[in-house]
C-alpha cells in the first residue's frame, strides 16, 4: 500500500506571533502543523498493520519548509517530496491544492497512492479548504473530519460526527482522507528514529522541475501551466488586504444567582443588544 500524507510549516502556536504589512510573520518559530502529525501517525500505523508499504510526505513552502518534512521522516514517512518556489509565496489554497495534487501524480509511475491522507486544518489558516480542493484536482473521492478509519483491501471505512450527527462511509480506493486529532496520538520520535530519518530521500523542485516530473510521468487535467497562469495574474488569487491583532481577552464577571445572577444577565443582554 502507498500512502501520501500532505503537511505544512506553520508559526507555532506558543510563540509570540506577530503581524507585518498585514501578513503573518513566517520562518521565526515554525514548526510542523500540530493536526498534521495525526495524519502521519494514522499513515504509519496503516503500513505497520499492513505489514509492506510507503508513506510519502508531501509540502509545499519556503526553504525551511524542509524541517516539517524531517519531522515527518522522524515520524516514519518513508520519504518526502518539497516544492519550492519563490512564486508561489502567497498562494491561495487552490494554487496550493493544484501543486500537491500534480506532485503527488508525478510520483505515481509505478501505481497510484491507494489514499491521501491530510490533517483536518492548518494552525495558521484555519479555512479546513485544502483536503477538498485536493480530492477534486486529483479526481477521487473525499470524506473528511473522520475521527475513525479502517482501511480494507479495495475501500476504507471512516467515521465522521458534524454538526451533531455521526456518520460513516466507505470510499473506494484510491481516495483523500483528512483526519482529526481524535484519531490517534502521534508518536514522539525516539533518537534513533530521528537519526534514520536524515538518511531518508527529500527530494526538492521547484515549478519547471515539477512541470518536468508531471510532463514525464504524462500527467492530463492538472497542469503546472495553469498555476503559472494564476501565479503572473494575482488579481485571481484572494489577498489579505489587512490584519491587525486582537485585543486580550478580558476577565469576565462572575454574578452567583443568589446575588441577582439573572437580573443582572438579563440587564446585560439587554444592553448588549442595543
Amino acid at each position: 500500500m502507498k500512502i501520501a500524507v500532505c503537511v505544512k510549516h506553520v508559526p507555532d502556536v506558543l510563540s509570540e506571533r506577530r503581524l507585518e504589512d498585514g501578513r503573518l510573520v513566517r520562518g521565526e518559530d515554525d514548526v510542523l502543523n500540530e493536526l498534521d502529525e495525526n495524519a502521519i501517525e494514522a499513515a504509519v500505523q496503516i503500513i505497520e498493520e499492513q505489514g509492506s508499504g510507503e508513506v510519502v510526505a508531501f509540502t509545499m513552502g519556503p526553504e525551511d519548509a524542509a524541517e516539517a518534512l524531517q519531522r515527518a521522516l522522524q515520524m516514519g514517512a518513508d520519504r518526502a517530496v518539497h516544492i519550492s518556489d519563490e512564486r508561489l509565496s502567497g498562494a491561495d489554497v487552490f494554487v496550493t491544492a493544484q501543486v500537491l495534487a500534480t506532485a503527488i501524480l508525478a510520483q505515481e509511475e509505478a501505481g497510484p497512492f491507494d489514499l491521501v491522507i491530510t490533517g483536518m486544518a492548518s494552525l495558521d489558516g484555519m479555512t479546513s479548504m485544502l483536503p477538498a480542493a485536493l480530492s477534486y484536482y486529483l479526481g477521487r473521492p473525499y470524506v473528511g473530519l473522520a475521527r475513525e478509519m479502517e482501511v480494507q483491501s479495495d475501500s476504507v471505512i471512516c467515521e465522521r460526527e458534524a454538526d451533531g450527527y455521526r456518520g460513516r462511509y466507505r470510499l473506494p480506493l484510491p481516495a483523500v482522507v483528512s483526519v482529526t486529532d481524535q484519531l490517534n496520538d502521534p508518536r514522539y520520535p525516539n533518537f534513533k528514529a530521528m537519526a534514520a530519518a536524515r538518511k531518508k530521500p527529500l527530494e526538492e523542485m521547484d515549478l519547471e522541475e515539477l512541470a518536468e516530473a508531471a510532463e514525464d510521468a504524462q500527467i492530463h487535467g492538472t497542469a503546472v501551466s495553469e498555476v503559472l497562469a494564476q501565479l503572473e495574474n494575482r488579481k485571481e488569487s484572494p489577498q489579505v488586504q489587512n490584519a491587525i491583532s486582537a485585543d486580550e481577552r478580558q476577565q469576565g464577571e462572575v454574578v452567583r444567582a443568589i446575588e441577582g445572577g439573572a437580573k443582572k444577565l438579563a440587564e446585560f443582554i439587554k444592553e448588549a443588544s442595543k
